[in-house]
C-alpha cells in the first residue's frame, strides 16, 4: 500500500454519489484544482468538522478554481443524512470499498469495523498530486485555510 507522491497521477476511482450518479476521480475535477477528502464516517466528530469547514469555504475555494469531493465507506442513507445535517454543497461518494481505495491511494484503514482513515489530496488541474495528507487515526487532516494558502502560493509562483 504505497502512498501517492507529489507529481504522481491520482488513480482512477469510481464511486456511487449521494443523490444518484457516479463520482469519477480525478476526471470529475479536471480543469480545476481538486480537493479529495476521504473521511472515516459520519460518526467521526473530526470528520464532521472538516467537511463542514470545507463546505463553508466553498466560495473562497471557487475563487481559486478549486473543487471539493469527499468519500467514505458509509452507506447511501447515512451519507445523505450527513450531507443534509452539515449542508454539504459538494459531491460525496458513498459505499466506498475500503480495501480497493486503500490499495489505490495508500490510505490507512481501520480493520474492525472496516473503514478508511482520514486522507486528503490536493490535485493539480491535470489530476496529478500536489500534496497528500495521510492520517493513521482520528486527527491529522487537510483544513481549508491551509489549502487556500497552498493554492494561492502555487498560483502566484506558477
Amino acid at each position: 500500500m504505497p502512498t501517492l507522491q507529489n507529481g504522481q497521477p491520482f488513480p482512477e476511482l469510481k464511486l456511487s454519489a449521494v443523490g444518484g450518479g457516479m463520482l469519477s476521480l480525478p476526471g470529475d475535477l479536471a480543469g480545476s484544482y481538486g480537493i479529495v477528502l476521504i473521511y472515516r464516517g459520519s460518526w467521526c466528530p473530526y470528520c464532521n468538522a472538516q467537511l463542514a469547514a470545507f463546505s463553508r469555504a466553498q466560495g473562497a475555494l471557487e475563487e481559486v478554481n478549486a473543487r471539493v469531493v469527499a468519500l467514505s465507506v458509509d452507506d447511501e442513507a447515512t451519507t445523505a443524512a450527513l450531507v443534509e445535517k452539515r449542508r454539504l454543497g459538494f459531491p460525496i461518494g458513498h459505499s466506498a470499498d475500503a480495501a480497493a481505495v486503500a490499495a489505490a491511494v495508500g490510505a490507512y484503514t481501520n480493520p474492525d469495523p472496516l473503514y478508511l482513515e482520514s486522507t486528503g489530496f490536493v490535485l493539480a488541474p491535470d489530476g496529478t498530486v500536489l500534496t497528500a495528507v495521510y492520517s493513521s487515526g482520528a486527527i491529522g487532516r487537510l483544513v481549508p485555510d491551509d489549502v487556500l494558502g497552498f493554492l494561492a502560493y502555487i498560483q502566484s509562483h506558477g
